[in-house]
């Protein structure tokens, strides 16, 4: 059992959690696509939290987290989602409007890594990475 520990707990509590950019937009694309990958990982960093796997495509990021049982899943990914929307827009500011500074859509996808393993939720990313790719290359 691959377990972390804080203080008086073990724990193992992995998510994959997937979230996209306002409308579904296609923006996750070329120079967007690598900062969002750096913000996304310095942020977890901050946090502390690893980053199994992830995946960021033309319209949606896959993260596979080990989330400690200290943080609920909302406050993550509010966190993670409205921090990112600003260092976003302090590196891109074309993208802002004049009448919204939303760069994430509202809702979530969140499930356990429980009922699937993890090497299928890894692969899972992975395909979806690749499939991005060669959207990316037909374009």
């Amino acid at each position: 059992m691959n377990s972390s520990s804080l203080a008086h707990a073990k724990w193992k509590c992995q998510y994959h959690i997937v979230f996209i950019p306002k409308y579904r937009r296609k923006v996750l694309l070329g120079q967007l696509k690598s900062d969002v990958r750096e913000i996304i990982k310095k942020l977890c960093e901050y946090r502390r939290i690893e980053i199994v796997e992830g995946a960021v495509c033309n319209d949606h990021v896959h993260l596979c987290v080990s989330l400690p049982p200290k943080y609920s899943v909302s406050d993550f990914v509010g966190y993670l989602k409205g921090k990112s929307a600003l260092m976003i827009f302090d590196k891109h500011p074309e993208l802002t409007t004049k009448w919204t500074k939303s760069f994430w859509a509202r809702g979530y996808y969140v499930a356990t890594v429980g009922n699937v393993t993890e090497d299928a939720i890894k692969k899972y990313i992975q395909e979806q990475s690749k499939e991005a790719e060669i959207e990316e290359t037909r374009k």
